[in-house]
């Protein structure tokens, strides 16, 4: 049977990637999973991705939640590391 972290697993995406998209579409984590990785194989579907992990660091800047900023910031470098086509002006 396959569970939650199997779920998680078989996607292109970090935990950390993927708990962004489900915070920015008020989402669980397995819906927020799945959309991840459709977007992912979509045309601009890779940079809709990073525009959530930007759309969430903004939010947590104007909260003044500083360390959750610096979690999506660290989240959004290594998206933009393993998914270089999410670079605006790319694709």
């Amino acid at each position: 049977m396959i569970n939650e972290t199997d779920i998680l697993d078989m996607t292109c995406l970090s935990r950390a990637q993927i708990e962004a998209i489900a915070a920015h579409e008020h989402l669980d984590i397995v819906p927020a999973a799945e959309l991840g990785e459709y977007l992912m194989h979509i045309h601009h579907g890779p940079q809709k991705v990073q525009q959530m992990i930007c759309d969430d660091i903004t939010d947590a800047l104007h909260l003044d939640d500083l360390p959750r900023a610096r979690a999506l910031y660290a989240a959004l470098k290594d998206f933009l590391a393993d998914h270089p086509e999410a670079l605006r002006g790319n694709g």
